[in-house]
């Protein structure tokens, strides 16, 4: 019975510690993105950060933005929007006719990244911006999923 009592306790407190550690991975919201003089917020210093607004020689947190094809950029943002929300990683923090925050969370160790589009009709294309909220370094992460995202836009001929 004491065994019994003994292994039930374990077990729990097994379970408790995995919950513990899997959503520990997911860091608090940052307070300080989104847009700030037609700009999305510059990266740190560390290398877990891709931005279009990045200067270009800064090669480890530079990336290009999505060049819109043709004059209809209303179409690109809505397919754009399309595209997140049928990743099964994002969830859309906020939206409007002009900007999307979303956070991707990766499967095992649940880790979130802040990723954030700006969509510039000036230039006809979508700013980005994509950072790890933990951790230093991401192994490359935000900017294959960003290269993923513009390679499936330019499947559908949306973006250059």
């Amino acid at each position: 019975m004491i065994l019994k009592t003994v292994h039930k306790r374990i077990g729990t407190l097994s379970l408790l510690l995995s919950a513990t550690l899997l959503t520990a991975c997911t860091g608090t919201r940052p307070v300080d993105i989104g847009i700030i003089d037609n700009r999305l917020t510059p990266c740190p210093d560390s290398p877990n950060c891709v931005s279009s607004f990045e200067t270009k020689s800064d090669e480890t947190h530079y990336i290009d933005a999505f060049v819109i094809k043709g004059d209809n950029p209303q179409q690109a943002w809505s397919s754009l929007q399309t595209l997140i929300e049928k990743n099964s990683s994002a969830e859309i923090i906020k939206k409007d006719e002009k900007y999307i925050y979303a956070e991707y969370t990766s499967s095992i160790m649940r880790f979130v990244d802040d990723t954030e589009f700006l969509l510039d009709e000036e230039n006809n294309s979508v700013q980005l911006r994509s950072a790890s909220r933990l951790g230093h370094k991401d192994f490359g992460v935000n900017r294959e999923r960003l290269e993923a995202i513009r390679a499936e836009l330019q499947s559908q001929d949306i973006v250059k």
